[in-house]
């Protein structure tokens, strides 16, 4: 249990001993087999004296490609701690009927409930998401780097310290047990007087920052660096995805910051935003967070449309059929998905009228994701279609998210919506846009820029294992969670009275199973792959035949991206290179100017760490410190931010003399 306010201390604020979860077996195991798995990795980071290459080459590194890539590394270590949970609930559900009780007590049941929803939300598909946007965007539109390097250094740790609090939270106190969104007043202080929504507000809130600027970023970079030539109109797809993406991410998350920030007055202050009485209201709560919300199931999933559209190009060796659509059909979906959040919550009573207004607009943004899926389809008729695993995701996506999107225009009819809001039903459509939409198409992405980033393809055999599993393993997962739901079962129980239902649960746990054989041979083809490299290598620096100006560069590309700035000429800036007869130059070239590594945003984002624990637990004077030495290092970093480095023009000759060589002895 944590202590009570009423026992702090100066000194350590709320946290005593009492705060370890020592008397709980699961934890404990848990905590072990961290400590086992990190003193391993510490280890063979020493063994082979690794340190300094790890902070000079990555850990500071302000290169977009390198910052995307530690984006997607965080996203796959927190999926496995995300999965934990999803397998714990599973299995709870399929033993506790009747008089079971299952093995999880319902207290520590609902923390992982709340802290599978956050992490797979912010800390899974948000840096997996990110990080491909980073790595992608800049390459597509022929810049060097983003806008503003060391800010997207920053907003890499910013995102890495909300996970580190979120995780600090399963060993030294709890976390929030309220579900994902942390509704009022469950989450205020009368209800939940420990620590675990402490926690949930500041690690959301420093995450929350690195993915505001992050998005700021983006903006800019796409708005402002594109290559000559390439006027809105020719951007690649993945490109305005991208773009639109980082609008709403600029628009929205704001929102969050301050619903979150009035949250956090209510438990320290005492006011009363969200309260039901001296003039709060609960229900203003559920309208910020969902006016947030909902633009950022459109944040997950736009990204994972223009994957899909890039994919679908690819391997039908064809165009995109209504390039001009798509972009429409994007710009609608991005200005719809801020009228549609109210159907988050049909049934608490906000009249026929405003249920009426909000059941339309989210029949309304059904059209263009529909006109999406025909556009894919008809990119497919016809085309010399290359069943690739890239390709095999799109087309498990197209069928998955498909009735993913048919039971949410089901939903979005209220008095449906009424029978159907607090059953597992809802679980079920969340779990299969979700899943069929934003994971189906990071796993396309991944495969399909995999080569790009490290210069060899990833194992297709293992590639396939993975993509069986999960679709296999999705279906058997969630289509009994639909069944239950018409059935009437209340979602967000741990525990069921009636033993009929339990098949439909045991189902439900078997595909779960399956999921993590799927999760697991991912894992596999990543090792194969790497170990496997030279004889995966592809010297062509295009392995897919791609169209889009990032297959202009070697794979991996050089630090500086472009030796020469292209000059764009047609939206497939890469077909028509290859038309034109494109020659890589090996000379000609002038110093190229970069700026240098720092290690400013990981001290920045450290500091907040610090200060975020301290203001969970109540430790003032950390917290002072911490904050007095988070603007300190800000204004010192300002004074020494214009640094910078050349890359001579007899290194960047070399260089590309040599790529050019290889890539003529690959052809």
């Amino acid at each position: 249990m944590t202590p009570s306010p009423s026992s702090e201390s100066f000194l350590f604020g709320r946290l005593t001993l009492e705060s370890l979860p020592i008397h709980e077996p699961i934890l404990i195991a848990t905590f072990a087999g961290v400590v086992v798995g990190g003193v391993a990795v510490l280890y063979l980071i020493t063994r082979f004296r690794l340190w300094g290459w790890l902070w000079r080459e990555w850990l500071t590194s302000i290169d977009h490609k390198k910052i995307g890539i530690m984006y997607m590394i965080l996203g796959l270590i927190m999926l496995l701690r995300g999965f934990a949970d999803a397998i714990m609930m599973r299995a709870q559900q399929a033993i506790a009927f009747g008089g079971a009780e299952g093995y999880l007590p319902p207290h520590h049941y609902d923390q992982i409930f709340t802290a599978h929803g956050v992490i797979m939300i912010f800390f899974v598909a948000m840096p997996l998401v990110t990080g491909l946007m980073n790595f992608v965007v800049p390459l597509q539109i022929g810049a060097r780097d983003v806008a503003f390097p060391f800010l997207n250094n920053f907003s890499f740790w910013m995102t890495v310290g909300g996970a580190v609090l979120t995780m600090a939270s399963l060993f030294i106190g709890e976390f929030a047990a309220t579900g994902w969104l942390a509704y009022p007043p469950l989450s205020g202080i009368a209800y939940s007087p420990g620590v675990g929504v402490d926690y949930y507000i500041w690690a959301l809130q420093i995450a929350g920052v690195g993915t505001l600027l992050s998005g700021v970023n983006l903006v800019a970079t796409i708005v402002k660096m594109r290559a000559p030539g390439m006027t809105m109109m020719r951007l690649p797809i993945f490109t305005w995805t991208a773009l639109c993406t980082n609008v709403l991410i600029v628009a929205a998350f704001p929102v969050l910051t301050a619903v979150l920030a009035l949250l956090a007055l209510d438990r320290y202050a005492g006011t009363a935003f969200f309260t039901n009485d001296f003039g709060g209201n609960s229900m203003m709560y559920v309208n910020l967070i969902w006016i947030w919300g909902h633009p950022e199931v459109y944040i997950l999933v736009l990204p994972a449309f223009g994957i899909f559209s890039e994919v679908v190009a690819t391997f039908c060796g064809k165009r995109l059929f209504g390039y001009a659509s798509m972009v429409y059909a994007t710009v609608v979906i991005t200005i719809l998905s801020y009228l549609v959040w109210l159907h988050h919550f049909f049934t608490m009573g906000s009249g026929a009228s405003v249920n009426s207004f909000f059941g339309i607009t989210t029949m309304i943004i059904s059209i263009p994701t529909g006109a999406k899926i025909f556009n894919w389809l008809f990119t497919m008729y016809r085309g010399r279609i290359r069943f690739e695993v890239p390709m095999l995701w799109t087309i498990s996506f197209m069928i998955t998210f498909v009735i993913g999107g048919m039971t949410g225009v089901l939903l979005a009819v209220p008095p449906a919506d009424f029978v159907l809001h607090n059953s597992l039903f809802l679980v079920a459509h969340f779990h299969n846009v979700i899943i069929g939409g934003v994971l189906f198409g990071l796993f396309a992405g991944i495969n399909f820029w995999f080569p790009k980033a490290f210069g060899f393809k990833l194992d297709e055999f293992w590639g396939k294992v993975s993509f069986w599993c999960w679709t296999v393993g999705f279906y058997f997962a969630f289509m009994p969670l639909y069944v239950l739901g018409l059935m009437g079962v209340t979602r967000r129980l741990s525990r069921f009275e009636d033993p009929s239902l339990q098949i439909w649960f045991v189902i439900a746990a078997f595909g779960a199973a399956l999921i993590a054989a799927g999760i697991g041979a991912f894992l596999m083809q990543l090792f194969v792959s790497f170990r496997n490299r030279e004889a995966l290598r592809d010297l062509s620096g295009d392995p897919w035949g791609g169209r889009t100006l990032e297959w202009s560069t070697s794979s991996p590309p050089p630090a500086y991206n472009f030796a020469f700035t292209p000059i764009v000429h047609d939206l497939d800036a890469w077909q028509d290179m290859k038309k034109r007869g494109f020659v890589r130059p090996t000379e000609g070239f002038i110093p190229i100017h970069m700026p240098r590594n720092t290690g400013a945003g990981i001290i920045i984002a450290g500091i907040s760490v610090v200060c975020g624990f301290a203001l969970i637990w109540h430790i003032w004077w950390l917290a002072a410190g911490a904050f007095v030495a988070l603007i300190a290092t800000v204004i010192l970093h300002t004074f020494n931010y214009v640094r910078d480095f050349h890359i001579p023009a007899e290194e960047v000759t070399a260089v590309e003399g040599e790529r050019t060589r290889l890539l003529s002895a690959g052809a």
